[in-house]
């Protein structure tokens, strides 16, 4: 099962991208987390960064087949999102480092609609993103 948590870019620099996940109330693990109360889990708001963050590295490691998520230091939680609700991510190049693995650093914001204008932080932290080599 793969879960795709970009549904759009909005920016893609050389260092930085802006994406956003729309949260729907057809999204089958909403039944479950939590009933009476569905909200994104915390675990798929790291995911939507870490996706992000795939997408940003795909432009500047084309000879890389994926990335995969090395470590994750700072990460905290703050607002709830919602169905109805948005998740505008925004990723940046924090550090390349010379084994093939990329610090990214994310936000993850609410917001109310596609437009992607900001609200109140989900999410936020470092990550490490590790390059495999096809082969």
């Amino acid at each position: 099962m793969r879960f795709e948590l970009v549904d759009r870019v909005l920016e893609l620099g050389e260092d930085r991208i802006v994406t956003i996940k729309m949260v729907t109330s057809a999204e089958e693990y909403l039944r479950d987390h939590f009933p009476g109360f569905p909200v994104l889990p915390g675990v798929l708001m790291l995911e939507a960064m870490v996706q992000a963050g795939r997408k940003l590295l795909a432009s500047r490691d084309p000879g890389c087949s994926r990335h995969v998520l090395g470590s994750v230091r700072a990460l905290k939680y703050g607002s709830f999102a919602r169905p109805g609700m948005g998740l505008r991510v925004r990723v940046e190049l924090v550090k390349e480092m010379g084994d093939g693995a990329y610090e990214l650093k994310g936000v993850a914001e609410s917001v109310g609609s596609e437009d992607g204008e900001g609200g109140q932080t989900c999410a936020s932290g470092k990550f490490t993103l590790r390059g495999v080599r096809a082969g």
